[in-house]
């Protein structure tokens, strides 16, 4: 099968969509399948082209038989604000217009465009029509939603505006995914019928996630002793997770020699994070890792924590989760009661209040004093990575849907687990410390 996909973010980046988009290209591509990727530049999340690419040309790439990049132009800015980056994604939708145009001569059967950013989404609706292909809609984030709710964007009329176009672009796609049960109800509001969702969750490979003498090499290399308790957030260090709370929390626990905090990653609050941190001896910064030093780092935590803004529960599915799920490690995450992530996380870790320092650091006190109960979280956030978000069960259902939408008359088996999906979708999935229970039993 000939498949279009349309990311604006993609390998190598090493957070966030574009190591998503990368992951599903190559998993699309091992499972016998032509891709064809339009992209930009690699520039997340430090915001500047890396090495070796250009934000002002067009560029091709082969990485691998059956796979081929295109990579388009991009405004980047400097500073980064509610309107630049809208100027920032509409550069990008412009530029890679008429590459998704051209790809329509290719004849792809299926054209499968990534939000954010949704901009990109009507040269690839208009695309899929040209070519008589299917046209597939991958929401990871409902960008229009969590910009206004962020405060991001603020004027009324630009939000009724957003959302009318958007509800209207959502409702022309033959299919439309998202990575959560919430997420899907909300495209029940947008007026997306319920026949052309798909779930289609963040995954990690589960085999790549083990324990391994590198964590204790990389304790070694930010001095930090084998007694202490590393708490860590890793990810994209931007507005969205709040994660100024981080620094209050430790700064509240600065009395305590046990307890160090790491953040790993880059983005726009790595300065001023590090400014507010100056002086707090239990806190660490360290950049991205590599991919193939993901298992060290998580491996490396003996809690992960997951800070939120209010204005985002539901709007967001922090990607990140699936990782620390893997990881066998407690996850606190900060979460409204009834949210996604809330109830993903229940039976895995700690559900807190978010914005709230206090309850950040007692969360941290109470898992750093028991350590039993530590490792029956993880092992229950462990046992439920390996049932619901391991990459190769999830690229298997993803091509069966591929091959089911663009062939009616192929009726795949559907695997208990798209039973089980199916029912989140309507609000009646049981929470996950089932799983925990069950993982209590397995000990």
């Amino acid at each position: 099968m000939k498949i279009v996909l349309v990311s604006m973010n993609f390998s190598p980046e090493l957070t966030g969509v574009g190591k998503y988009s990368g992951e599903m290209a190559e998993g699309l591509v091992s499972r016998g399948h032509e891709v064809s990727v339009v992209c930009a530049p690699p520039y997340y999340p430090s915001w500047t082209v890396s090495q070796g690419y250009s934000a002002s040309a067009y560029s091709i790439e082969q990485p691998m038989p059956g796979l081929t990049v295109y990579r388009c132009p991009v405004w980047i800015p400097k500073r980064l604000s509610g309107l630049k980056r809208l100027v920032h994604l509409a550069s990008f939708a412009l530029s890679s217009a008429w590459m998704v145009l051209k790809l329509v001569g290719w004849q792809p059967q299926v054209v499968f465009v990534v939000a954010p950013a949704l901009f990109c989404a009507p040269a690839a609706w208009l695309a899929a029509r040209l070519s008589g292909a299917r046209a597939w809609l991958h929401i990871q984030d409902f960008e229009v939603d969590a910009a206004f709710e962020l405060g991001l964007l603020k004027q009324p009329w630009m939000r009724r505006l957003a959302r009318f176009g958007e509800r209207r672009l959502m409702r022309r796609f033959d299919s439309v995914s998202t990575i959560s049960s919430r997420m899907m109800r909300l495209l029940g509001t947008k007026g997306v019928a319920l026949q052309k969702t798909e779930l289609l969750p963040n995954w990690i490979d589960v085999s790549s996630v083990h324990a391994t003498p590198d964590s204790a090499r990389l304790r070694q290399s930010l001095s930090i002793e084998p007694s202490q308790v590393v708490c860590l957030f890793s990810g994209t260090l931007n507005r969205k997770p709040g994660l100024e709370v981080l620094i209050e929390a430790a700064r509240q626990l600065a009395h305590d020699p046990r307890v160090v905090i790491v953040i790993c990653g880059n983005g726009e609050m790595r300065a001023p994070l590090e400014a507010l941190a100056a002086g707090l001896g239990n806190v660490r910064f360290m950049d991205l890792l590599p991919a193939a030093q993901l298992n060290a780092l998580l491996n490396m935590a003996d809690i992960h924590l997951l800070p939120q803004l209010r204005g985002a529960a539901d709007l967001v599915m922090p990607s990140k989760l699936v990782g620390m799920l893997a990881s066998g490690r407690p996850v606190i995450a900060a979460g409204m009661p009834g949210s996604e992530m809330a109830t993903v996380v229940t039976g895995c870790g700690l559900v807190i209040e978010p914005e709230c320092a206090d309850i950040f650091a007692q969360a941290i006190v109470t898992l750093a004093d028991d350590p039993e109960r530590r490792q029956r979280l993880g092992a229950a956030g462990r046992l439920y990575a390996e049932r619901s978000l391991d990459s190769h069960a999830i690229f298997d259902r993803l091509d069966q849907r591929l091959e089911s939408l663009c062939n009616p008359f192929h009726t795949p088996v559907v695997p208990v687990s798209g039973v089980r999906l199916a029912r989140a979708v309507m609000g009646t999935i049981e929470p996950v410390d089932a799983v925990a229970r069950e993982a209590d039993r397995a000990q």
